[in-house]
């Protein structure tokens, strides 16, 4: 059964598209969207039923980032840096009891955003390898955190950043640090000026021994141990944000159709051989990649044992397919498509990000590789 948290989607999607032309033009943080995504029960849809949550599994949340998407993709990740954290923890509970009852209490009353910001200028992803720069240094009441982040989403915003950090013991650990936004030695640096995405705040931050207490320490591992990320919980997802976009590009490719009468032909576009046949492959590539991410997701859900590279093989390919609907509908349009009047310049823009993800296509399909070589 669909859950939407009280949501009405496709309202929220229209809410979401009314003002993401603006935000897109100024870069300025959506408060006000992202207001109205807590006002729906969202920001919480993925805590856990134990702790009182909705606790939507990954198809529903797959679903409910497409309709952010299709709205404003800026607000659909910010919204999934959140909805991701509730839902590894969900997962795998790892946060000191304390500190999360107090983010759901936070959350409870105003929007409560977090993400985990990991990548720095030096390091670069992480998944790539190597150690964080970032450097968290024990005080007597805790810890003292220092060091300069990356494209952390939603930065102005965010209630906690969720800090990837090692220490300054004899024998350092890395660990994730809970330091809440606003904390003194937190300097934002707006250094975002993507060709897509532009609302999502996706700054430089810089923290300068910003004083944590010791319980914000949420997790710390020995050097050289990991916890194997959720592949699957990421990845389908983060590709659903760009389907939305696809939806969107699409709707207006529709609409431009039934609305272009040239004197020439007499009516609709909309009408034209070639446009219906277009019209045809954009929809096939859309919901080729609505079936791959919603398809696996829901085999997941259902208890199905599916491997990490599946999960990465159809984002991959989702990614293609919606990248590939949104060119051809601006190939289509020609000078219309490309003009800032009209959204489908903005949707084009927009879905671009998709490769950036971590953990990108070339390692995607590098790990796919030597997955398959081995059989």
């Amino acid at each position: 059964m669909s859950v939407t948290v009280g949501a009405d989607l496709e309202e929220l999607t229209s809410t979401l598209a009314a003002t993401a032309a603006d935000y897109d033009s100024t870069g300025e943080f959506p408060a006000v969207p992202i207001a109205a995504v807590h006002a729906a029960g969202l920001l919480t849809a993925t805590v856990a039923r134990e702790y009182g949550g909705a606790g939507i599994g990954l198809a529903e949340q797959c679903r409910v980032l497409a309709a952010l998407g299709e709205g404003d993709p800026s607000v659909a990740l910010i919204t999934a840096m959140t909805l991701l954290a509730h839902a590894k923890q969900a997962r795998a509970p790892h946060w000191p009891p304390d500190l999360y009852a107090r983010v759901l209490s936070e959350s409870a009353q105003r929007p409560t955003l977090l993400n985990a910001v990991r990548v720095e200028p030096d390091l670069g992803s992480p998944t790539r390898g190597g150690l964080p720069g970032t450097v968290a240094r024990r005080t007597a009441n805790g810890w003292s955190v220092s060091g300069h982040k990356r494209f952390a989403t939603g930065a102005e915003g965010l209630s906690y950043f969720l800090v990837w950090a090692r220490t300054d013991e004899p024998a350092p650990r890395v660990g994730t640090f809970a330091v809440p936004g606003g904390s003194a030695g937190i300097e934002i640096r707006h250094e975002w000026r993507q060709l897509g995405l532009r609302a999502s705040g996706s700054h430089d931050v810089v923290f300068t021994d910003v004083a944590i207490p010791r319980e914000n320490l949420i997790e710390v591992l020995d050097q050289g141990a990991r916890t194997e990320p959720d592949i699957s919980g990421i990845a389908l997802p983060l590709a659903s944000i760009y389907l939305g976009v696809g939806r969107a590009a699409q709707r207006y490719f529709h609409r431009f159709a039934w609305e272009r009468v040239p004197a020439n032909l007499g009516h609709p576009v909309a009408e034209t051989e070639r446009f219906q046949r277009i019209a045809g492959e954009i929809e096939a590539l859309l919901a080729g990649a609505e079936d791959l991410l919603l398809g696996l997701a829901g085999r997941i859900d259902a208890g199905e044992p599916v491997a990490a590279t599946r999960a990465l093989g159809a984002r991959a390919l989702a990614d293609r397919q919606v990248l590939d609907a949104v060119q051809l509908a601006l190939r289509t349009l020609g000078n219309p498509g490309l003009s800032q009047h009209n959204p489908l310049e903005r949707h084009f823009r927009d879905v671009q990000s998709a490769a950036v993800h971590a953990p990108q296509e070339d390692v995607a399909l590098r790990t796919i590789g030597r997955e398959v070589l081995r059989t």
